[in-house]
């Protein structure tokens, strides 16, 4: 069985990007946890990842099995919104491969992106999860996150309204 210790966090590149429009997918496909309602391929993705450079703000960082093992899942930090006085505060995400939760590599790939945002010149960080989604609110909570508010059927997919819980954490 993979143990979290065998998995490599590195940030993300451009041969990853099959994989994690992969993983983005199934979420699309299967799931409210993203309100993306049609599948992409790695080209309509490929800004994405280029969005989110090895350094700065911005970050990809993946999860990948040992040896010539697959991409587990990934996390980033990206801006929170376009304008000039927005820039130092993220938007945090992290999406696991579908065989991959429940084995830690979330909290993997969280501390190392708190711990290469920790140099950066960002103040806070703020998560929007789809409710419900325990696994999500538990992950963000173990990191400092606080809940701030809640998005009350913000978006509809699958014929259903979605509330969303917005949750915030402070940064030195």
């Amino acid at each position: 069985m993979l143990q979290r210790t065998d998995v490599q966090v590195r940030a993300g590149a451009e041969g990853d990007l099959a994989a994690l429009t992969d993983i983005y997918n199934h979420y699309i496909r299967e799931t409210p946890i993203t309100f993306d309602v049609s599948p992409l391929t790695p080209d309509e993705r490929r800004p994405w990842l280029l969005s989110h450079p090895e350094d700065g703000p911005h970050r990809l960082l993946v999860a990948r099995a040992p040896g010539d093992g697959g991409i587990l899942g990934y996390a980033t930090s990206s801006p929170f919104r376009p304008k000039a006085a927005y820039a130092t505060s993220v938007e945090t995400s992290i999406y696991l491969a579908p065989e991959a939760g429940g084995r830690g590599i979330g909290t993997l790939l969280y501390a190392a992106l708190f711990d290469a945002l920790a140099g950066e010149d960002v103040h806070r960080a703020y998560a929007g999860v789809t409710l419900p989604n325990e696994a999500s609110i538990r992950i963000h909570r173990r990191f400092g996150f606080e809940q701030i508010g809640v998005y009350e059927e913000v978006g509809r997919k699958f014929g259903t309204y979605h509330d969303v819980a917005w949750l915030e954490k402070r940064l030195s």
